[in-house]
């Protein structure tokens, strides 16, 4: 499972937003950007995204060129050996 998460810039109406939606793109939730904690603030949307749907687990965050992107790892998750190529 995955998380995608975006910045919406400001408009005449409302303030700088970031979204976060499901890879699948079934589900989404947009948060105001928090100013207080912008470094955190696609994984604060991620968070929220996941917390909306009942996702427990851990988050692995990664970056793209638009954005962020977060793998959901359940708790009950596989565990993959990791191999440097």
């Amino acid at each position: 499972m995955a998380i995608i998460t975006k910045f919406l810039s400001a408009t005449n109406f409302r303030g700088a937003r970031i979204k976060a939606t499901t890879g699948n793109g079934k589900h989404s939730v947009t948060i105001d950007y928090p100013y207080e904690d912008s470094r955190n603030a696609h994984a604060l949307a991620a968070l929220a995204l996941a917390r909306k749907l009942g996702w427990q687990g851990s988050l692995i965050e990664g970056g793209t060129a638009t954005g962020a992107v977060f793998v959901f790892v359940p708790a009950t998750g596989v565990i993959i050996e990791h191999h440097t190529i």
